[in-house]
């Protein structure tokens, strides 16, 4: 029986395409698939729908038991941030010479070039590097291809990262590094959340190829230590390496400024919708040296001038780095890119540009502060529960409240909030707390209304 929307399903079609590869039956195709391993059952699979309208139906039915951000508040953020999208950067990024491609070679290049190589330029600025990557699919692997550079660059195997960072980031990071990079965690205060120097001057070898941390940190508050960790990583001949939330840069001073060698971090803030399973991206950025070049995996777009005066293109530095160009001698493989994340976040920095980026950085530290002043005056809150300086996010400790963490946000639910990210099961040793994410898309309305849900249902 014909498929209605796979035309190579059809008995005459199909007969033709077996008759042109020399088997005569689909199974064949699966002879080196052992018996014992095929499914022999029936699939227990609905009736089909054969009409575009009934799929579409159908989908929207499944699509419609969410609840989304637009009909809900929302106060989740960890790693996927609610901000506001400028309606130019989908108006780009949906135009078909950018949504299309996917690799660039077999295709015409429309801008596209120009366009990642605008972007790699607006970002240098921002996080006050020379060299900028295509972005990679996300943080959790900007971070770990930034760890594996730092081992090809030193020679060395130990890494050194934060106890306090996202339990994902670091699991892809083990698991990005393994089994030749030996990955050892870095404790931290109590009472603030910052790294514990003493701990990493114990753990600090001949062996450390890197030292990471994150700023602002995965709950939140900033890491006011950064040149000492970054002087403590070069006096052992590490280098040191920072992941950043770039949205932070237009108040924060860039890790270059307190001695980062390679930064990377997620591009998802800058003009990207929160999307479930995608919008996420991760940026590298080094100065322009050999030692750091020599060792991207990913691609790179420079300029150049052509054979007409005056007139220059866009294209790949040094290709023959990547895996798409020497595939065996390949730093790392480098698979699928999200180079349309990164155009979209060019377009959302050439809108906002400096002085935007400082208003935008400005607003969300005020929103936040409001949130950790107006939530700290409800009885059996501590907030912040770590006591550094905040930018968007912070965690809400609920251990004197007498409620879980699950029961409030089953309340806060019942009145159209998505509370605060429980991090019982990640940070166990913190107890009932939830992380709370506050940003430039929040009213002053909106914290109320938090405050006054959060008061009510601790009652």
């Amino acid at each position: 029986m014909a498929h209605p929307y796979i035309p190579n399903s059809a008995p005459r079609v199909k007969a033709e395409m077996l008759r042109e590869i020399g088997v005569s039956s689909v199974e064949e195709l699966y002879a080196d698939i052992p018996e014992s391993l095929r499914f022999k059952g029936e699939m227990n699979l609905p009736e089909p729908l054969r009409s575009e309208c009934e799929l579409r139906r159908h989908v929207e039915g499944i699509l419609a038991k969410n609840k989304t951000c637009q009909e809900y508040l929302n106060f989740l953020g960890a790693g996927c941030w609610q901000h506001y999208v400028p309606a130019v950067c989908d108006e780009i990024n949906r135009r078909a010479e950018f949504l299309t491609a996917y690799g660039g070679e077999p295709y015409e290049d429309h801008g596209r070039f120009q366009a990642l190589f605008e972007y790699a330029s607006m970002m240098g600025e921002l996080v006050d590097m020379d060299v900028v990557n295509v972005p990679t699919y996300d943080w959790a692997q900007a971070a770990s291809t930034s760890l594996r550079m730092a081992a090809r660059i030193t020679g060395r195997k130990q890494l050194l990262l934060p106890r306090i960072m996202s339990p994902d980031r670091l699991s892809v990071i083990r698991n990005y590094c393994q089994p030749d990079l030996e990955v050892t965690l870095v404790d931290y205060h109590r009472d603030t959340g910052q790294l514990n120097l003493d701990d990493l001057r114990e753990k600090l070898s001949s062996q450390t190829a890197a030292v990471y941390f994150e700023n602002p940190s995965y709950l939140g508050f900033i890491e006011s230590q950064g040149e000492e960790i970054s002087a403590l990583a070069h006096q052992h001949g590490a280098l040191c390496v920072v992941g950043v939330d770039p949205i932070s840069l237009g108040v924060l001073a860039p890790p270059s400024a307190y001695g980062a060698d390679i930064v990377c971090g997620e591009l998802q803030p800058l003009g990207i919708h929160m999307q479930y399973g995608g919008g996420l991206s991760g940026f590298i950025a080094t100065r322009d040296e050999e030692r750091f070049v020599a060792e991207y995996p990913s691609r790179l777009f420079g300029l150049a001038p052509t054979v007409v005066e005056g007139e220059y293109g866009f294209g790949d530095v040094l290709f023959e780095r990547t895996s798409f160009a020497l595939r065996e001698r390949g730093k790392e493989f480098v698979g699928t890119a999200t180079a349309l994340w990164g155009i979209t976040a060019g377009v959302y920095l050439a809108l906002l540009g400096p002085d935007g980026m400082q208003e935008l950085g400005k607003g969300i530290m005020q929103r936040s502060q409001y949130a950790m002043k107006r939530l700290s005056q409800i009885k059996g809150l501590r907030v912040p529960a770590f006591g550094s300086a905040h930018f968007k996010e912070f965690v809400v400790d609920f251990n004197a409240s007498g409620k879980t963490v699950a029961e409030a946000n089953r309340a806060l639910l019942e009145r159209g909030i998505f509370g605060g990210k429980d991090l019982s099961a990640e940070f166990p040793q913190l107890g009932q707390c939830a992380l709370y994410c506050v940003t430039e898309v929040h009213t002053k309305a909106d914290i109320d209304r938090l405050a006054d849900a959060l008061q009510d249902c601790l009652r």
